[in-house]
């Protein structure tokens, strides 16, 4: 357990050290009609090819767009251009399509058939990534792959450890990579002891539709005759209706050194999994429908709050990165979209990430070990369900503590975090948005999952309010304008994507069955 009450800012620190931090985002959002039922028509070509370009893409199915911003070294800049992908997709959607703004999807078909599988091409790597989403489909469910989150990628500068390291005579025999993975594991599990705060602040999921309960054993009430409800969730998009399942909660997936991490992932890859293997491989007529029986078809399938990120070469696996050059990145993942902004996160949301995160890393950071992971589980799972009940108390190494006192603990010890920050980049963004934080916590009602809930109730519904604020972003991202530089880069980005497939397709030899056999 980590003695968070002992924080302070180290001695060396200075708000110099944040130069060469980077940080990017990952957006998902679905694609909806006006009539409640979600878009069947393909990607949009304009938009170019979803397999090669390096901004645009789709995630599970057809519908589910996910826009990805380069790393920028600013929160500012990264807001931008996630701001300018989403005004490519509205000048390239049809008029009536529109991007829903909710996490959770709104549903008028709880039929799997309605959600198409994202159709990446000809070429046996584009057939894969189908392959991959049909087996997750017939594992857990189409309906659970079309909630949409979104992932905030952060990493720091080599200054800033290289002066940690100077500072630790302990790890004078550690190679900087060494020294960095062992202090970015420890930024994550501090994030896992503290992804209930998180989801305090950030969730914005407190209410699903009916069709997307279909079939499902729940315990949440209704809202109105269109929207279900717990009325003091968080998120639900985090919790046992959402993006979980329970083959995954035996794993023990560890982060307490980098090889241990990896070991635990490529077990789960290679150890089949009996409700798995009694789906089969293939379809009746010989097609095959999941990549392997295995407990994951392959590493991404792993469902974390949090995870250690290296950029992978072609043909390398996310773990083949990490074991040969360490971790670059971590990615949060806990993250609603807020249904109030435009771009599905605020300014004041991304600050606060990157003070939380700097927090995590300079905490002491023991290993995180089954014990207390259990804990943490009880913890999310109450927060996720009771999060702005008053009386909500959570585990703390085994004593029952209030949930209030716990975050505004934690929020006091990061202020001096947030004043480096806003010394480094000017301003007062860190210190204004831990503020609100502050707020939050102390007034619950203030919580993006209260407002949503508010709104549900006074608009009529979830379908409701997610219709209004779907077509006030699209009317304000559709006033945005772009330079002719700006335009002519995006323009010949989709043109080349484009062409990148078509090159990939035609260079195709091997045929898909001989090509899946090997990779299983």
């Amino acid at each position: 357990m980590s003695d968070f009450s002992q924080f302070k800012t180290p001695d060396w620190m200075s708000s110099q050290h944040l130069t060469g931090m980077l940080r990017g985002i990952e957006k998902e959002g679905l694609r909806i009609k006006p009539d409640g039922y979600l878009s069947r028509a393909p990607h949009p070509e304009k938009l170019g090819s979803k397999l090669t370009h390096p901004f645009i893409t789709t995630d599970y199915s057809e519908n589910l767009l996910e826009l990805v911003t380069d790393p920028r070294s600013s929160p500012k800049d990264t807001l931008m251009v996630l701001r300018q992908l989403h005004v490519l997709v509205y000048r390239a959607l049809p008029e009536e399509e529109l991007m829903w703004p909710l996490s959770m999807p709104y549903m008028r078909s709880a039929e799997d058939e309605d959600i198409p599988l994202a159709d990446f091409g000809t070429s046996n790597t584009g057939k894969l990534k189908t392959l991959y989403r049909s087996g997750l489909g017939v594992r857990y469910g189409r309906r659970m792959q079309s909630i949409a989150g979104l992932h905030y990628n952060l990493s720091f500068g080599d200054g800033l450890f290289e002066s940690w390291q100077a500072q630790t005579p302990e790890a004078s025999d550690l190679t900087l990579t060494e020294f960095k993975n062992d202090k970015y594991l420890g930024l994550i599990r501090n994030f896992k002891r503290l992804t209930s705060l998180v989801l305090y602040l950030l969730g914005a999921s407190p209410n699903v539709s009916p069709c997307f309960l279909a079939g499902r054993e729940h315990d949440l009430i209704l809202q109105n005759d269109s929207t279900y409800y717990k009325p003091a969730a968080t998120s639900l998009r985090m919790g046992r209706l959402g993006y979980t399942n329970s083959v995954q909660e035996n794993l023990d997936i560890r982060y307490n050194n980098l090889p241990e991490y990896i070991v635990g992932l490529r077990r789960a890859i290679q150890t089949p999994h009996e409700s798995f293997q009694k789906l089969g491989l293939d379809d009746d007529d010989g097609n095959p429908i999941q990549i392997n029986d295995h407990i994951l078809q392959i590493e991404n399938e792993y469902y974390s709050p949090i995870r250690p990120k290296q950029i992978a070469d072609r043909g390398e696996t996310p773990t083949e990165a990490l074991e040969r050059r360490g971790i670059a990145y971590v990615e949060f993942r806990a993250i609603d979209l807020d249904p109030y902004s435009d771009i599905g996160i605020r300014l004041s949301s991304a600050c606060f990430l990157e003070i939380m995160a700097l927090y995590c890393l300079f905490n002491s950071s023991p290993d995180l070990l089954p014990a207390e992971d259990e804990e943490l589980a009880i913890n999310l799972e109450r927060v996720v369900n009771e999060g702005r009940r008053d009386d909500l108390h959570i585990i703390n190494d085994g004593k029952e503590i209030p949930l209030q006192s716990w975050m505004v603990e934690h929020l006091n010890n990061m202020l001096p975090l947030a004043a480096l920050f806003d010394a480094h980049y000017g301003g007062n963004d860190y210190r204004a948005a831990l503020a609100l934080m502050q707020g939050k916590a102390a007034q619950s009602e203030s919580t993006i999952s209260a407002q949503v809930n508010a709104d549900s109730e006074r608009l009529g519904g979830m379908w409701q309010l997610g219709l209004t604020l779907a077509q006030q972003h699209r009317g304000a991202l559709l006033q945005q304008a772009f330079s002719p530089n700006t335009q002519a880069k995006y323009e010949v980005l989709a043109e080349k994507s484009i062409l990148q497939q078509a090159e990939i397709e035609k260079a195709e030899t091997e045929d898909f069955m001989d090509f899946i056999q090997q990779y299983r």
